[in-house]
């Protein structure tokens, strides 16, 4: 008899990917087979980095972890998540507010596919306040995101927000 494989997914825009997202990459890989880090591609947002770079570094940040695969999406997360063979959906939650918009998400997954499960994993609370958005704020006002960020993601955002001379 074969053992069925663990596959979970990590969506997100990881634009760019912080400690707090390494932080729920690292926990859940640990309880699954596989995980699936899928960078969103929407179109309906502007970001600093492209896909293709998230992608990148999301790849170089993980590659410690042999059980994580890096891939990107840009349509319904339940279609993804059946053309790759999982059936979780990671979540990483910093505050009750983050709850209520995921338990949303949660219910609306659910209901296009009753096989799809989300497992909602708090953060570490030394990330709580910890956001994609407010790297970048940081970061364009030049400001030190060493403690936020891997060596690599800090150093494409200086990159990124270079001063204009």
């Amino acid at each position: 008899m074969s053992k069925i494989e663990r596959v979970a997914v990590y969506p997100g825009t990881f634009d760019p990917v912080t400690y707090g997202h390494l932080d729920i990459i690292r926990r859940s890989a640990k309880q699954f087979d596989r995980l699936i880090v899928a960078v969103l591609n929407n179109s309906s947002k502007n970001p600093l980095f492209s896909v293709e770079e998230r992608k990148a570094l999301l790849t170089e940040v993980t590659s410690d972890i042999p059980n994580v695969e890096i891939d990107s999406f840009r349509d319904l997360l339940v279609r993804f998540m059946k053309s790759r063979q999982a059936n979780v959906i990671i979540r990483g939650i910093r505050s009750v507010t983050d709850f209520e918009y995921e338990l949303q998400l949660a219910s609306t997954n659910h209901l296009l596919d009753a096989e799809i499960d989300t497992m909602f994993m708090m953060t570490n609370p030394k990330y709580s306040y910890l956001s994609s958005s407010i790297v970048k704020e940081i970061a364009q006002f030049h400001g030190a995101v060493h403690e936020l960020v891997p060596p690599v993601v800090e150093q494409e955002l200086r990159i990124k927000y270079k001063p204009q001379i």
